[in-house]
């Protein structure tokens, strides 16, 4: 068995890469199905860790922050749920409203790449937040760099048509504060989030 830190360092050569140079997971199908396709075989790998399997979340880091890009998926009836989320000031330095690059390293304030196990709820510094626990390489740092799911003023619709783009969070996956209550409620404990640039 391999400790935490070997698992880590596993994904460090390509959690620095570009993302236009990240090696394919699986074959590569355009937009919303190929995200879809690679949640579903990151939820089938995961098994038993996955709790909660009714429903998933997956993050489309392709689109541009000003688009709805985190959707939750409900499994049985294909419904789903689409709501604007930041990424990360070090994904996106120039501040364009384009996520440029993953990063697993501390302190690079970027958003990661990967499979996510969602924790518990806590009250910190931005309210009612949810704790994300990375479970490939490319995100084993999740827990330690705190990276939650939480509310911010910085997305919101207004934001995003006034500005044409988002503010960036530190790596968190940020939700606009009136879609923060169903997005922890309808992604609890125990579920996968699935985060990519396809």
């Amino acid at each position: 068995m391999i400790s935490r830190r070997q698992f880590c360092l596993s994904g460090a050569v390509a959690a620095l890469m570009p993302v236009a140079m990240a090696p394919a997971r699986v074959a590569r199908i355009e937009g919303f199905d190929g995200l879809q396709q690679r949640a579903l075989a990151a939820r089938a790998r995961l098994g038993s860790r996955i709790t909660a399997g009714d429903r998933i979340g997956m993050v489309d880091f392709a689109l541009p922050s000003r688009q709805p890009r985190f959707h939750i998926l409900d499994i049985a009836s294909g419904a789903r749920q689409t709501v604007l989320v930041a990424h990360g000031k070090g994904s996106d330095p120039d501040h364009s409203g384009w996520l440029e690059r993953f990063s697993n390293e501390p302190g690079s304030e970027a958003s990661s790449a990967g499979a996510y196990l969602t924790g518990d709820l806590y009250e910190g510094k931005h309210g009612r937040s949810r704790r994300l626990i990375g479970l490939d390489p490319s995100n084993c740092n999740a827990e330690a760099r705190a990276l939650v799911i939480h509310g911010a003023w910085y997305v919101s619709s207004q934001m995003a048509q006034d500005k044409g783009k988002l503010g960036r969070s530190q790596g968190c996956l940020a939700v606009a504060g009136n879609d923060l209550a169903s997005v922890l409620d309808r992604l609890g404990p125990g579920s996968l989030i699935y985060v990519d640039k396809i």
